[in-house]
């Protein structure tokens, strides 16, 4: 796209994207790090990879029982998974 432009164009667009940019609002890192670890911290309790989900409404729950056993399985991998 910028080989198409012209060297005016681009600066046209660069001064463009500049004025946008001194217009937004500027905060010290200091605030908006302490207001995200408080917002983070205030979250946990909804988190489900923080507290897990529920084994009834986990999407990913198997849903049903093997003929062989993870345990048996895993003694002896070479079995057939049924």
């Amino acid at each position: 796209m910028a080989r198409d432009m012209s060297d005016k164009e681009i600066l046209k667009m660069e001064l463009d994207q500049l004025q946008k940019e001194v217009k937004t609002e500027r905060m010290p890192v200091s605030v908006t790090a302490k207001e995200l670890s408080d917002w983070v911290e205030g979250q946990v309790g909804e988190d489900p990879l923080v507290k897990g989900i529920p084994e009834d409404k986990n999407p990913y729950k198997e849903k049903g029982e093997s003929t062989l056993g993870r345990e048996e399985w895993f003694q002896n991998p070479s079995c057939e998974w049924k």
